[in-house]
């Protein structure tokens, strides 16, 4: 088998390159394939691959290459994980909508926009070059914002299933609070890509007991401080909302708060030039701890997971994904992508069965899917008027006012990246 990583100078590679050492029986790996333009981030991170294989005596043959094409060529799957423009990219993000009252956030409101126009472009171009060496390649995408991005490919015809590692964080959260094995725990996770909810956790399976209202009577506090929620909404809701909910139920609180200290984007970009410096080291042979601050914690077992299911291998028959809506939500058209439970095999993602989602939910989502339809109009086709019209229709931002002043500064810091700017 043979996998390809996209994006593999990344620091989140070696927590990847882990889950496949460790899992190797779940996902038997012959080849696996770093692509990156960067070369020498490529060469500190293929290095410490190389050694994190040896170590575990796992058999596979780790290439680094910045040939997107042979890199690709022959791949039984293609996983995405770039960043369009880097940290310096995502630094802007999170630092001119501020300059106007609203969020600066890399997936989400105006900076999450950003990110999509920079994005969506060059994630179709890959995956084009990708069906071009070979048409049935899975393509796995991690990079943000994944609902957006997935939508893409799917509406392009590609092989495509969007993965975020919210859902797998929960689960282990939820098992370790309730002493049970993360395998044993099924969510009910609805939404889109960073607009979920929890609305029931079972024990054992889709039909299993939903243990939800004891783990919020028990554990609610340490939930809610996990979330940076209070403890009286989520008793409110009876629910746990993903923390990405936090920029839409407390945006005010969240502003004040992201204008008095150094943006994630500093942070991240600080950590990744300490992670690259361990990364060198010849010594090395394991993740450093470090990296489990860097972000995407579990990401590498969803990844297995995900790749094996739809590989035809071991991996777990029920997965949270990204997939097409296809009348699960009754109210949203099925070309919406969707964040739920789906039963994962060879064909693909058929998301299971959800039942009436409450309006207080159903309606955030209804829209934000109409902002995620109006944000891949703008990716796809350029232009202020759509990226106006997206940003106007985003929750988090509405008036006109703010959505003319945001877009000037969209394209004005995304210049170099948007080809019709």
């Amino acid at each position: 088998m043979k996998l390809t990583v996209v994006g593999g100078g990344s620091t989140y590679t070696p927590e990847l390159i882990d889950g496949f050492a460790r899992l190797r029986d779940t996902l038997p790996v012959a080849e696996l394939v770093l692509v990156d333009p960067a070369a020498e981030r490529l060469e500190l991170v293929g290095g410490l691959a190389r050694r994190i294989f040896a170590k575990q005596r796992h058999p596979g043959r780790i290439v680094t290459t910045a040939d997107l094409d042979a890199g690709v060529a022959g791949a039984d799957a293609v996983l995405l994980q770039l960043r369009v423009g880097g940290q310096a990219a995502r630094q802007q993000d999170e630092t001119w909508p501020l300059e106007c009252g609203c969020v600066g956030q890399e997936t989400t409101g105006a900076g999450g926009l950003a990110k999509a126009l920079r994005t969506v472009p060059v994630v179709l171009d890959i995956a084009e070059r990708v069906r071009r060496t070979n048409p049935d390649a899975w393509i796995i995408d991690f990079t943000n914002p994944v609902g957006i991005v997935t939508r893409a490919l799917l509406q392009a015809g590609h092989r495509a299933v969007g993965l975020c590692n919210v859902a797998i964080g929960l689960q282990r959260k939820f098992a370790a609070l309730l002493g049970t094995a993360p395998q044993d725990l099924h969510l009910d996770h609805v939404g889109l890509n960073h607009l979920t909810w929890e609305t029931g956790v079972r024990l054992g399976g889709p039909e299993g007991e939903d243990v939800l209202p004891q783990l919020l009577a028990r554990h609610g506090a340490t939930v809610a401080a996990d979330l940076r929620l209070p403890r009286p909404l989520l008793d409110r809701l009876g629910v746990v909302p993903s923390y990405y909910l936090r920029y839409y139920y407390a945006h005010d609180a969240v502003v004040r708060e992201l204008r008095t200290k150094p943006s994630r984007a500093a942070e991240v970009a600080a950590m990744e030039r300490q992670l690259l410096e361990m990364y060198g080291d010849p010594a090395l042979d394991e993740k450093p701890a470090l990296l489990a601050k860097r972000g995407g914690a579990y990401y590498s077992e969803a990844a297995v997971d995900l790749a094996a299911a739809l590989l035809g291998g071991a991996g777990s028959p029920y997965q949270v994904v990204n997939t097409h809506n296809r009348g699960t939500l009754p109210f949203l058209p099925d070309d919406a992508v969707i964040e739920v439970q789906a039963a994962v095999g060879p064909k693909g993602p058929v998301p299971l069965p959800v039942p009436p989602l409450d309006p207080l939910y159903a309606g955030l989502v209804a829209n934000v899917t109409a902002y995620e339809e109006l944000a891949l109009r703008a990716a796809l086709h350029g232009g202020r008027e759509r990226v106006f019209a997206a940003l106007l229709a985003h929750p988090l931002i509405g008036q006109y006012a703010y959505a003319d002043d945001l877009t000037d500064r969209l394209i004005a810091h995304n210049r170099e990246h948007l080809a019709w700017a």
